[in-house]
């Protein structure tokens, strides 16, 4: 009734050497969130421009990509990394976001800012509330670019949330996921995007208080991972490291189907999760059908339940094929072991 999918394998790079550890990581597969690897994740640290990635997703989300936008005096001159904005000139809020996160331009975060929130304080609190949401909780925002401020960190973990979904979004996918903006012939910043195999973004950063900073995205066999390392000192080499390490282990695994038929039942999602070979062995399919009187067909007829070992991985209703007099009544319908 269930069939496990593991997909095959593609080329790898390596790294020469083991890279030097991170002050902070965190390594996230997108879709189910699972965190696959960590270290000092929930550590509070500066993270430089990498703060970009919320004010990007925010800006998606809350304004139209045509919306035109006039730089204001405030966003002209900003220190560190810079697309040269004069006040007065037009871009659309597009334009700028490439600005944003090709080339990491103080001056367009802050002009997105403002044409957002009204003021960089105001955006701050967006930032701040968004993250929240995200389940980034031990966060803070003061600006939208990341210049140091002692009221601006976050953590491995919380950033890794905050690019998880932020990479789900297509418009945010193929702004960082892009080389070359021809029209203003700005270049990505991004190294990974030529060096790692399945790279689709996503931002660096750097400050001498936050050292170097990546989050990287890369896709391999139908599983999309994202790598936060703050202040590390081989950045391009550990994240290759620890993303090569991620995806030699674990493979998106499809633990249910809506094609499948189950006790009679069906689902109305399928069901994906990164698994190590051996985790596969543990995990157990539970159907439970809990009707008690005789059901029709489409109606809820129990649950599915998704275990690895003692940890619910997944629950979703099962819905009855065809209708039954059949009293059921709590009856766990065959568990079912990979």
């Amino acid at each position: 009734m269930f069939a496990l999918f593991v997909a095959g394998g593609v080329p790898r790079c390596r790294t020469a050497h083991a890279a030097t550890p991170s002050r902070a990581e965190c390594v996230v597969e997108v879709s189910s969130r699972r965190i696959l690897h960590k270290r000092n994740e929930q550590t509070r640290l500066p993270m430089a421009s990498t703060t970009k990635i919320l004010t990007a997703i925010v800006l998606i989300e809350d304004c139209p990509l045509d919306d035109r936008v006039t730089i204001p005096n405030e966003a002209v001159g900003i220190e560190g990394s810079s697309v040269y904005l004069r006040a007065g000139e037009e871009y659309t809020v597009e334009e700028l976001l490439y600005g944003l996160m090709l080339r990491s331009g103080n001056d367009a975060a802050t002009a997105l800012a403002i044409h957002h929130s009204g003021s960089v304080e105001a955006f701050a609190r967006v930032m701040e509330t968004r993250a929240a949401l995200l389940g980034a909780t031990d966060s803070r925002f003061a600006n939208p670019h990341g210049l140091q401020n002692t009221d601006h960190f976050t953590t491995a973990r919380d950033l890794a949330l905050i690019s998880a979904y932020a990479m789900e979004n297509k418009t945010f996918r193929r702004i960082v996921s892009t080389k070359y903006y021809e029209p203003r012939a700005w270049k990505n910043k991004n190294k990974m995007l030529w060096e790692l195999p399945g790279a689709v973004g996503i931002k660096t950063g750097f400050t001498t208080a936050a050292g170097r900073c990546l989050v990287t995205a890369a896709q391999r066999e139908g599983m999309t991972l994202v790598s936060v390392v703050l202040n590390s000192p081989d950045m391009y080499a550990r994240t290759a490291e620890l993303l090569e390490n991620a995806f030699s282990a674990y493979r998106m695994t499809q633990l249910c189907s809506r094609e499948a038929a189950i006790c009679g039942c069906r689902v109305l999602y399928d069901f994906f999760y990164p698994l190590t070979t051996a985790e596969r062995k543990k995990v157990r399919v539970i159907p439970v059908l809990d009707r008690p009187q005789p059901a029709q067909a489409g109606e809820i007829a129990g649950r599915l339940q998704i275990m690895l070992e003692n940890n619910l991985l997944f629950s979703q209703n099962l819905y009855m094929m065809e209708s039954t007099p059949t009293v059921m009544g709590q009856t766990i319908c065959g568990s079912i072991n990979f």
